[in-house]
């Protein structure tokens, strides 16, 4: 269902009915475009759950892999086989598993360069990929971008009250996380150059800020990103309470 302010809304009855219904959404999306398809991957439990799922031969045998390319809306600076990497989690879950070619997956760089310079490293990335310094609203970095919504409004790595918050001329930024944890993530700009966003929220714990989100609370920096495309959330019964 599509809501007043326009999110397309998708119920589920948990996460493990959540995660199956993402996968067949992202594979429905890639199978229907031809030429290069662009994903940016969040962290966490829930898109750990798809991850596994995409890398089940129903899903694995049928994604055009070769033309796929996956990026990552948010890394913490750890190394890549640090317990607490984003990039660690989908390696594990996902393209250990599956034939996708090495030079289509784009980490985060975190070994080797201080924070500010990962940051611009991943810019250029992203500016290589996409051939251009600026962004053409009828052509999107991403085809699906798939973010989360932490109890705080966060989403990425944008916190409340983070300067990351406020750039529009880089795509990347580096920050301090909130246990002063440093951060690599994507800003607003390259966040929004996006066909397809998806927020992918489940359990209690989220019901009160998945209100507010759908509230549309100004304080939140999840409720600021607009994307060029369509705005989905899946969330499950947990999630969403009684509906209103």
């Amino acid at each position: 269902m599509t809501d007043a302010t326009g999110i397309h809304l998708e119920i589920l009855a948990d996460p493990e009915a959540l995660a199956r219904r993402v996968a067949n959404w992202l594979l429905a999306a890639a199978m229907s475009k031809d030429g290069i398809f662009s994903v940016a991957l969040s962290g966490g439990s829930t898109p750990r759950r798809l991850y596994q799922y995409l890398a089940e031969p129903g899903y694995r045998d049928r994604f055009p892999w070769p033309r796929m390319h996956w990026f990552w809306g948010d890394e913490r600076f750890v190394p890549h086989e640090d317990a607490q990497s984003n990039y660690r989690m989908a390696q594990e879950a996902l393209f250990a598993h599956v034939p996708v070619p090495p030079a289509n997956i784009h980490p985060i760089p975190t070994e080797g360069v201080s924070p500010e310079a990962a940051a611009s490293a991943y810019d250029r990335e992203l500016r290589s990929f996409y051939g251009a310094d600026r962004f053409d609203p009828a052509r999107p970095l991403f085809d699906i971008n798939l973010l989360g919504l932490g109890e705080d409004g966060h989403t990425a790595s944008l916190f409340p009250g983070s300067p990351a918050l406020r750039e529009r001329d880089r795509w990347v930024a580096a920050g301090p996380g909130p246990a002063s944890d440093m951060r690599i993530t994507l800003t607003y700009p390259a966040l929004e150059s996006s066909a397809q966003v998806a927020f992918l929220v489940a359990g209690r714990g989220k019901r009160e800020i998945l209100g507010r989100f759908r509230d549309g609370d100004e304080s939140l920096p999840s409720v600021h990103v607009r994307p060029e495309g369509s705005l989905y959330v899946f969330a499950d019964v947990a999630a969403v309470g009684e509906e209103r």
